[in-house]
């Protein structure tokens, strides 16, 4: 395969993997929420508590710009500040019964679009891209420098 082939294959390859994250999520979005503030609950739902900083700096973001996000979702009802278990400084934010539903009923959502497309493809399409899952998960935990 030729350099320029290379290069097009890659771009195609982002392009269709970004359309196929856009389409689920469209699928399973909130229309009160943004993604961000929709990840920040996935987040809480998979990891537990967290104050504000541990959330910026999970999301890759400011601790100023996760304030205003805390602050929209506490607004909300998603979620609420419980004191830290060791440091009385700290504030740590949890999921509400409103936030932990809401966050199951996207993942739900987005789970069964993505079972129905696959539905559409036959057997061996569905296990290249079983396959393919598999290999992108281990680019993305690799380290190719």
């Amino acid at each position: 395969m030729s350099r320029k082939t290379f290069d097009l294959e890659i771009t195609d390859f982002t392009h269709s993997i970004g359309l196929l994250v856009r389409r689920a999520r469209v699928a399973s979005s909130s229309q009160e929420l943004s993604w961000t503030e929709t990840s920040v609950l996935k987040r809480l739902a998979k990891e537990g508590p967290a104050t504000t900083a541990d959330l910026a700096r999970m999301q890759g973001m400011r601790p100023q710009s996760m304030r205003t996000i805390v602050a929209t979702l506490e607004k909300l009802g998603m979620i609420v500040r419980k004191p830290h278990a060791t440091d009385g400084r700290q504030v740590n934010i949890a999921l509400t019964a409103k936030g932990t539903a809401l966050q199951k009923s996207a993942g739900d959502a987005k789970r069964t679009w993505l079972a129905k497309a696959f539905a559409q493809l036959d057997a061996q399409e569905r296990e290249t891209l079983f396959e393919a899952g598999r290999l992108i998960k281990r680019l993305a935990e690799s380290d190719p420098q």
